[in-house]
């Protein structure tokens, strides 16, 4: 484990997100795959299926993702303070509300699945499809939950390799079981989508056991279930923001979506390509922010707030230098590398998609610098300004929804992503500033960490 209040802030970021953004890759390395297999052994028309759903999935699953990163900031805050008995009770409360959450999430979006697919007009020719893919997602939300959960919490304690290695295994899995279920048993797009639950829920369920192993003061007894009503609220007040953050994302990716269908099916499966290469390509920049959300919670914990600010700028150096290289290197062969997901010329489909990495890749060093200060301000518990910052975005791809693609079509859907960077960062800027003045102004504390915290 990484111990992120001593070091040089440079180095000790450094080495801590390599293995997250690595973890992070093979994760959408899922995504990735789905794509192209799908793409590639099946049609279009399932590629743009599975890309319909992506909306849907990123409200519900985003939500439990947000909410599970919520819950382990403050196990790393108390991780910082050295205080391991609080460890083990943020650790179990963390599984009381991932549990009962879990349960209401999936009954209600197994049941306004097909509803929303209808409402958001899914042409008819990609409904069927969506429908099973989106069905199979959804009865996986414990997997997703669980796992994340728990890789956040090896994360929080400054252990990002771990997360890393099942991530990797997880991804192997996943390739194989939808090889066989697509090319040996012609499941089609079921096939896809219960590749992804069934790899998930193995590896969460083995990670499982492994924290059990290894990590001595994360073994719960029944004792440690026992409701705590104050520490349930302190978690609720950090994690159900985040994950209302997600949510308020992903709704304006459904109306975009919803607008997007009207396009007709070329459109959308340019968007599907796109937007997938899109979560690899902008990786770096979400893997540095998340790495500031630990990094910003041990450091508060252990009262070395000179040491935040120095991290932050580093942090933003770091990530705007390799947002600004992986935009250029889009724009420039992004084309070659989305033909990989089909399976003839598609030249009109690359064409458009060609046209979203010209708005999207020369504006990632915005969306740089959003995720630093959106996870530093979640890593000091100010859940409020990202919140706004949220529906800021939610505002811009509404309008970009509404009234873009009206005018200008597909033109008008590549925008809606960098006015959605802009208006969130307008907004966690202001508010960073202020949070800089106070942090500028408070003492400095020394906490030392019980060695077997660290181990």
């Amino acid at each position: 484990m990484i111990d992120l209040t001593n070091g040089k802030p440079l180095k000790v970021i450094f080495l801590y997100t390599i293995p997250l953004l690595m973890g992070n890759f093979f994760q959408q390395f899922y995504s990735f795959i789905d794509t192209l297999i799908v793409g590639r052994t099946i049609s279009v028309n399932a590629l743009a299926s599975v890309g319909a759903t992506g909306g849907l999935t990123g409200l519900v699953i985003g939500f439990a993702q947000g909410m599970t990163s919520g819950l382990t900031i403050l196990t790393a805050r108390k991780h910082g303070a050295g205080d391991i008995r609080g460890v083990t009770k943020s650790f179990a409360s963390g599984i009381i509300i991932s549990f009962f959450i879990t349960i209401v999430f999936t009954l209600i979006a197994l049941l306004i699945a097909y509803p929303l697919l209808k409402a958001m007009q899914t042409p008819a020719v990609l409904l069927h499809d969506a429908f099973i893919f989106l069905e199979i997602i959804f009865a996986g939300i414990f997997a997703f939950v669980g796992f994340d959960f728990l890789g956040n919490t090896m994360r929080a304690l400054g252990d990002s390799r771990v997360p890393l290695f099942f991530l990797i295994v997880s991804t192997i899995l996943n390739i194989l079981l939808e090889l066989v279920f697509i090319l040996y048993l012609h499941m089609g797009v079921a096939g896809a989508g219960l590749a992804t639950v069934v790899a998930q829920a193995i590896t969460m369920i083995v990670l499982y056991f492994y924290i059990r192993r290894k990590i001595p003061y994360l073994i719960l007894s029944r004792s440690d279930f026992k409701i705590d009503m104050d520490e349930i609220k302190e978690l609720l007040k950090v994690s159900l923001p985040m994950g209302f953050q997600s949510s308020i994302i992903a709704i304006g990716s459904i109306i975009l979506q919803f607008m997007l269908n009207t396009l007709g099916a070329d459109a959308v499966a340019a968007y599907t390509v796109a937007g997938r290469v899109e979560q690899i390509a902008t990786l770096p920049a979400l893997s540095f922010g998340i790495s500031l959300v630990n990094y910003t919670a041990q450091n508060l914990g252990a009262k070395k707030y000179s040491r935040i600010l120095d991290g932050v700028k580093k942090g933003i150096m770091m990530s705007v230098i390799s947002s600004i290289t992986i935009g250029a290197i889009l724009i420039l062969f992004g084309k070659n590398i989305s033909h990989l997901f089909m399976n003839g010329s598609e030249t009109h489909v690359l064409n458009l998609i060609q046209i979203y990495y010209y708005f999207n890749g020369s504006m990632y060093f915005m969306l740089s610098i959003l995720f630093i200060v959106r996870y530093t301000l979640q890593g000091l518990g100010n859940q409020k300004a990202p919140t706004i910052a949220g529906i800021a975005e939610l505002i811009m791809r509404v309008f970009a929804s509404i009234v873009m693609i009206r005018f200008f079509g597909f033109y008008g859907a590549a925008m809606a992503s960098p006015l959605a960077w802009i208006g969130s960062v307008l907004v966690l800027v202001s508010t960073w500033r202020i949070e800089w003045n106070k942090l500028s102004k408070m003492k400095d504390g020394n906490v030392e960490i019980p060695e077997e915290v660290i181990e």
